[in-house]
């Protein structure tokens, strides 16, 4: 194989397995001596991939794990099977994972040959997936078509329904995909509005990119993605003053409760309290204190503590 990078590629292929690759073995594959099998490991060194090599009669080379993540080379199955995962974890906002899971999946499906991406599309339509979260799922292609603007600065366009059901085109400068867990939302600048907004993204359809790069414009006093769409909720629904003991670790609770609600301050080994400005249902807020699995009392506000000693009255009568 005289053919440079086309070796390396497939050197680098052999080497992403998990096993030790004798010098020889490595040399009888690629049809080379085992002089250019070393310079080409050096190559590969040179380029940030770390290739261990071990002496003896047993000695060879393996790729380990570095200081920084490398580029992968993946065949058609492991390169299926990681975009279709990304596009589970993306179109249904699993919590903790679900702006790298966008920001992976746009730069896979950049690359992904058609054959592939038809091959993606048509595993996913064809599944279901067992369990879901309490918000809506999105088209995956819709995240990365957003995701690839914001990245960008290109302007996006596309048809919106609002939530009592009226229709629009907009045409906007996207400044940031936010996920609250439940749902994807997309705040950008509204040019048409000449003003900042926040839609949702399960609201989307038919986004496009229009190939217009734009400079971001500065955040209104600052603030950032959260704080916009924070505020922007609270317009659309009364804000709640959230005061909630719970009976367990700081820790626990705050790796159970979605970001926007804020993290809770311990008030002992085994005790916490969250007091955070919440906009949303008190119905949503109450199920999402049941998930954190663990006692709790809340203290305010009136309607919450209200909505779930409604709700315990119901529970317990179901079980009865």
């Amino acid at each position: 194989m005289t053919d440079t990078p086309a070796r390396l590629l497939n050197l680098l292929s052999l080497l992403q397995t998990p096993r030790e690759w004798p010098g020889s073995e490595l040399a009888e594959r690629l049809d080379v001596s085992q002089r250019t099998i070393r310079r080409d490991i050096d190559r590969l060194r040179d380029l940030g991939y770390p290739v261990e090599a071990t002496r003896g009669s047993v000695g060879g080379y393996r790729l380990v794990a570095g200081a920084a993540m490398p580029p992968l080379l993946l065949d058609d199955e492991e390169a299926v099977a990681i975009a279709v995962g990304l596009r589970a974890g993306a179109g249904h906002a699993i919590e903790g994972i679900e702006e790298a899971s966008v920001r992976a999946l746009a730069k896979l499906e950049q690359v992904l040959p058609s054959r592939l991406r038809h091959r993606v599309t048509t595993l996913q339509a064809a599944t279901i997936p067992l369990t879901r979260g309490d918000g809506a799922t999105i088209d995956p292609r819709t995240l990365t078509v957003i995701a690839g603007t914001v990245t960008a600065r290109e302007r996006l366009r596309f048809a919106y329904r609002a939530g009592d059901g009226s229709e629009s085109r907009r045409q906007v400068e996207p400044y940031r995909l936010v996920s609250t867990g439940r749902r994807w939302y997309l705040v950008a600048y509204d040019l048409g509005r000449e003003d900042w907004r926040t839609f949702r993204v399960d609201r989307v359809a038919e986004p496009f990119a229009t190939g217009a790069r734009f400079t971001p414009r500065e955040v209104p006093s600052g603030d950032d993605a959260m704080e916009l769409l924070r505020h922007s909720m609270s317009r659309r629904q009364p804000e709640h003053e959230l005061d909630v003991s719970f009976a367990a670790p700081a820790s626990y609770v705050a790796a159970r409760l979605p970001e926007p609600l804020g993290s809770p301050v311990a008030t002992g080994d085994e005790t916490c309290r969250l007091r955070a400005r919440a906009a949303d249902s008190v119905e949503w807020l109450a199920l999402r204190l049941a998930l954190v699995d663990c006692e709790f009392t809340v203290h305010g506000p009136a309607a919450l503590r209200d909505y779930v000693t409604d709700l315990a009255t119901r529970l317990t009568r179901a079980t009865s």
